[in-house]
């Protein structure tokens, strides 16, 4: 029954927004990828990436990425890092369409971080077509959740740690839940 339901869902639903650490690659405890060489997919992520492509006519990757305001990394290589992933991901036969990324600082006032929606709305902005009422978002985290539930998305948690915020689906992996939507 659920599985039906989340397979009618992504009939409907056309975009995918999938938060990166944690999600595409090993988040790094109390630290930021900084590098390419630092930057590791999670198990199975770039298959998941390649099964997911054909389901979706968009997927974008939405990241908090506080490193680059607290100086411990630059624009330049969040770049290099963001490179590095799309041609791993495209040597896989996988896509991501976009990339939104915000790199302020957790305590700016009116920053542009999850679980506040303007990498959303940019996505909008962007791609004029899409409709979050018809967008999934996968996260590993209680913002990636806020942040889909404000925008009306239904909301994947990939973990097993409890969350406060209420999530449509719960699986272990990026690449557990694709191969749930394509059996």
């Amino acid at each position: 029954m659920i599985k039906k339901k989340i397979l009618t869902t992504v009939k409907d639903r056309k975009t995918l927004f999938l938060d990166r650490d944690g999600v595409i690659n090993i988040r790094l405890l109390n630290d930021y990828v900084c590098s390419p060489n630092e930057f590791v997919f999670c198990p199975n992520a770039r298959e998941a990436l390649r099964m997911l492509a054909p389901l979706f006519d968009y997927i974008f990757v939405v990241t908090n990425q506080q490193g680059v305001g607290l100086s411990r990394m630059s624009e330049h290589d969040l770049e290099e890092v963001h490179q590095y992933m799309m041609q791993e991901i495209g040597k896989a036969g996988g896509r991501i369409d976009q990339i939104y990324s915000c790199t302020d600082l957790q305590n700016k006032p009116d920053n542009c971080r999850k679980p506040g929606t303007k990498m959303a709305e940019q996505a909008l902005n962007d791609f004029p077509d899409i409709k979050f009422s018809h967008a999934i978002m996968v996260g590993d985290t209680e913002s990636d959740m806020l942040f889909g539930r404000t925008m009306g998305m239904c909301c994947v948690y990939i973990g097993s740690e409890p969350i406060e915020t209420t999530t449509d689906y719960r699986f272990d992996s990026l690449y557990d839940f694709a191969l749930y939507l394509s059996t």
